[in-house]
């Protein structure tokens, strides 16, 4: 085979590896493990665009790099396989979820194998499997089954728990508890029946069932959490979201704040990735002040982080979804407040605090006192107050805050200064009404000081107390929907009991349709005899009937990567202390907020538990950037089925047009396959460049259908290769950049793959190596290449590498050099990028095994040592000549030479230098 065919010699190794399992992992204790994880995807009926790959690829790279250094490593694949989008194509066309759901696995398994990764697919797992998804239901019953001890701050089983309800009640029980959770003692808590023991104990699960305000989507017909939101509508598929209460499943992440933000320090993530996940978990040092209702025996609790403003509250606000919105409406006051909490209810979350143009309010009727002033100040409803941050209530002060001021201004209520007065003693009572008014006994001080002192106070006084606060709310584990893993419940005198664990996995049932009921249960409830019988007993109780979110089995799978075909245990103790947790881990920056802060929620409980063996579950992560499309546009003139080409538009009246990339080569249009491409252009007429051909022009935007810019692997892999591809998404730019795609670039790779091919082969196209001993220049380029590649591997910068690739194979070509010992160390540094042509090129010099375990070239600093250096002559500072010396040439000699040199006295012009300075390696400067 003369000519280099990716046609022929791709298939062929991915045959090969596959065969042989080349990439299988087993535990192997006399090497080093590396655990490389991708974020594993969600199967899309549209397969891959050539965006989805590029953290693949940069993870294969690392890890056939690491097997080349010595490393016994783990690179699985598998599908986060629960989601809407097959529910939702269920609902339409009758077709159960799975088999759209392993139509879309199959073909994405097939792009993933024609682009060669080094994935071990034996481990390979979907969530939607029942063997996957029965651990997913085993860790639901271990978090079920656990409560917070803040005492030791750590995830304790619940029998722990309830042994010390029965001997001495919950007064020394420091718990992340449910805020209502009364005091009880051991006599009370023995002589409740088991139905109100159990009631009690809901109050400090870590998953737990509340009446809970979640963002109902109509038309998808669930449960949505707030990052899955966006401007009031679902992020997938754009539909509008409202507030709604129900009964719902949480879990209690927010007993775990404090820990998920400590511990960001110590992983190797990225700046901004952990600054969005302490944002969201929002920690804030501040106060809660008690607020008495006037004509109620109510109070209302704010949070504040800034205690010392007290004297500038003018307002409380409320959310809208406050519960005590309804108690607080006065009578003239209820058809205002009605419609507008129907109006606000309707706005998401993150509309309503990033609105800041839009103004919405509305007065209850009731008064407060301010605990310590005693002045009288309304209470409103703000759609800028949020019932999941703080307390629900907010103490305004316009004085010193834009959005209290803004709405302050708008519903014209008072703006008051603090007012300084220094004769006013620290030691007056400031709950006495008039006394202190709208001064501060805490004039002079520092900001810190005078927020130590007001909370110091207020918790004298009894008004208030010090407090952490944090906006992260616990987690909504619950969907209305089918297609979602079941929750291992069932209820019993509508309370939740655990099924037995030599039960699971409990399969989702059979259903007739994939709606809710008439009623307006979930789909589940369309089962027949979805229910559960305890052991020992004969009465069947009905299943929990709500599924698992998507986020439930991807915040543990790497476990199960580790040990996938377990049926007996989560995984093997053994198996798990070897791999630990994973050592890179690359994947998109948009599950920030989502999944990796879940994962390391659960992970954090399963640790506490003694499940797993590690605390945090990724060591490095990366972001990779987005491969953005690269729009091409027609020029229609208007009226009519004609296209102007780019260079000639301006002279007509045209309509920019979208056209298919595909069609599209280095911008030129491709005008037969245009003609095709819609039967409305079937004769459609072009007006061409003076050469005939029809540019188009073009645009960066987001890699859309919509957009006809959407570029399948599968078209450039037909053309080009897997090689070329992975190569050309390297080259691209670094790997956490957002970048274009732009096929004109591509033609440059896949000419250095062929490149390289020829130098292994002579003119004729015959294989021809040499066996004499490379000579230094050869040895140089080598070397220079192999430090460079090394270096960028480690340090992720993979673009730079593939530029030094082509470098090497220009040079060697100058070089003519065909020496086989140069020649196999470079197909070893290429082979994690380029695996295929490398396999190849590595079988014709006669090795029989696989290069993927070959040992990496080892560098060798000597062969880069220069022999000479090239000095530039100047002339009273001015550059003018350059000549090289050896670099142990003494400096006299140097000089004699340099003042003999032709070229030098052409500049002298006859003229004797005053001086020659030679800094040695650097430059001689002759002084006239």
């Amino acid at each position: 085979m003369a000519d280099y065919n990716h046609k022929h010699i791709e298939p062929k190794w991915q045959a090969f590896w596959n065969e042989n399992q080349t990439f299988k992992a087993t535990v192997d204790k006399s090497k080093p493990k590396f655990y490389s994880l991708d974020m594993f995807p969600y199967p899309s009926g549209a397969g891959l665009h050539v965006g989805h790959p590029l953290g693949y690829i940069a993870s294969d790279i690392v890890s056939r790099f690491k097997r080349n250094k010595g490393f016994n490593v783990l690179h699985p694949m598998g599908f986060d396989a629960f989601g809407l989008p097959a529910e939702q194509y269920a609902i339409q066309t009758g077709q159960h979820p799975a088999i759209t759901t392993k139509e879309n696995i199959d073909r994405y398994k097939e792009q993933l194998k024609n682009i060669g990764f080094s994935f071990d697919w034996d481990k390979e797992i979907q969530t939607c499997d029942p063997a996957y998804y029965k651990w997913t239901q085993w860790i639901f019953l271990r978090i079920f089954n656990s409560w917070y001890n803040k005492a030791t701050e750590k995830a304790e089983t619940i029998d722990q728990l309830v042994a010390t309800f029965a001997q001495s009640g919950n007064a020394n029980v420091s718990a992340a508890c449910d805020e209502d959770t009364p005091s009880f003692s051991a006599d009370e808590w023995n002589a409740w029946s088991e139905e109100e023991q159990q009631r009690m104990l809901l109050k400090y699960r870590l998953t737990y069932l509340s009446e809970t305000s979640v963002n109902w989507c109509p038309e998808l017909k669930t449960v949505l959490s707030n990052d899955e939101v966006k401007d009031g509508f679902s992020e997938r598929g754009g539909h509008p979201v409202v507030k709604k209460k129900m009964k719902q499943w949480s879990m209690r992440i927010t007993a775990y704040a404090q820990r998920l933000l400590e511990s960001l320090d110590n992983l190797d993530w990225s700046e901004p990735l952990k600054e969005m996940q302490r944002n969201w978990i929002g920690k804030s040092i501040g106060a809660e002040l008690a607020f008495p209702v006037i004509g109620h025996d109510l109070k209302i609790n704010v949070f504040t982080t800034r205690i010392d403003t007290i004297f500038g509250v003018t307002f409380l606000s409320l959310a809208p979804e406050s519960e005590m919105v309804a108690e607080l409406t006065t009578e003239d006051q209820k058809e205002a407040v009605a419609a507008y909490v129907e109006t606000a209810k309707n706005r998401s979350e993150r509309d309503r605090m990033s609105d800041v143009k839009t103004i919405s309010g509305v007065f209850t009727g009731s008064y407060a006192t301010n605990p310590f002033n005693g002045t009288q100040i309304p209470i409103w409803i703000a759609d800028y107050v949020l019932a999941g941050y703080g307390t629900g209530a907010v103490m305004a002060v316009p004085c010193g805050d834009q959005r209290d001021y803004d709405f302050a201004k708008h519903f014209d209520l008072p703006i008051v200064p603090v007012i300084e007065d220094a004769d006013i003693s620290e030691k007056s009572d400031p709950t006495k009404e008039g006394v202190m008014m709208n001064s501060g006994f805490l004039n002079g001080m520092s900001c810190k000081d005078a927020i130590a002192k007001a909370i110091e106070f207020a918790e004298e006084k009894g008004v208030g107390k010090g407090k952490i606060n944090f906006r992260i709310r616990d987690a909504i584990f619950a969907r209305q929907r089918y297609w979602g893993e079941p929750v291992p419940v069932y209820f019993k005198n509508d309370l939740p009991y655990l099924v037995d664990e030599a039960d699971l996995p409990i399969i989702l049932p059979e259903i007739d349709k994939y709606l809710p009921t008439e009623d307006g249960d979930p789909p589940l409830a369309r089962a027949e005899n979805f229910n559960y019988t305890p052991k020992g007993e004969t009465e069947a109780y009905p299943l929990e009937m709500s599924t698992m979110p998507g986020w439930a089995g991807s915040s543990w799978y790497w476990y199960r990567y580790m040990d996938a075909k377990n049926d007996t245990a989560f995984v093997d103790k053994d198996i798990q202390e070897y791999w630990g947790n994973v050592d890179l881990y690359i994947g998109g920056s948009e599950h920030a907020t989502g999944h990796l802060l879940y994962s390391r929620f659960w992970n954090k409980i399963m640790y506490d538990l003694g499940i797993v063996n590690q605390q945090e579950p990724f060591k490095k992560l990366i972001n990779q950037g987005m491969i953005q499309g690269r729009s091409n546009f027609v020029y229609r003139i208007k009226g009519e089925n004609k296209f102007v080409s780019k260079g000639l538009k301006d002279d007509y009246d045209t309509i920019d047009m979208h056209v298919d990339v595909n069609i599209v080569y280095n911008d030129e249009l491709n005008m037969e396959a245009f003609r095709k491409w819609r039967p409305d252009l079937a004769n459609a007429e072009f007006i061409t460049e003076e050469n005939g051909k029809y540019v188009c022009g073009w645009e960066v935007e987001k890699m859309s259908k919509s957009k006809y810019n959407v570029v399948n692997p599968d078209d450039i892999i037909e053309r080009y290769g897997a090689d070329t591809l992975r190569l050309y998404e390297m080259f691209l730019g670094p790997l956490e950049q957002f970048k274009p795609w732009n096929t004109n670039g591509i033609d440059g790779v896949s000419k250095f793959l062929k490149k390289l091919w020829r130098l292994f082969h002579n003119q004729e196209g015959e294989f021809a190596v040499s066996d004499e001993a490379p000579n230094k220049a050869e040895l140089k380029v080598l070397h220079k290449t192999i430090k460079k590649a090394e270096e960028d591997i480690e340090r992720y910068s993979f673009n730079t590498s593939v530029s030094s690739f082509m470098i090497c194979v220009n040079e060697l070509t100058a070089l003519n050099c065909n020496n086989r010992q140069v020649l196999a160390d470079l197909v070893v540094l290429i082979s994690p990028y380029a695996p295929h042509i490398t396999e190849e090129l590595w079988s014709l010099l006669g090795n029989k095994e696989s290069i993927v375990n070959t040992p990496y070239p080892v560098l060798n600093e000597e062969f880069l040592q220069e022999d000479e250096h090239e000095y530039p002559i100047a002339f009273n500072g001015k550059m003018r000549v350059k000549m090289s010396f050896a670099v142990d040439k003494p400096n006299a000699e140097i000089q004699a030479e340099v003042l003999a040199s032709k070229d030098v006295q052409k500049w002298l012009e006859g003229k004797t230098p005053k001086k020659v300075i030679v800094v040695p390696k650097k430059i001689v400067n002759i002084v006239i």
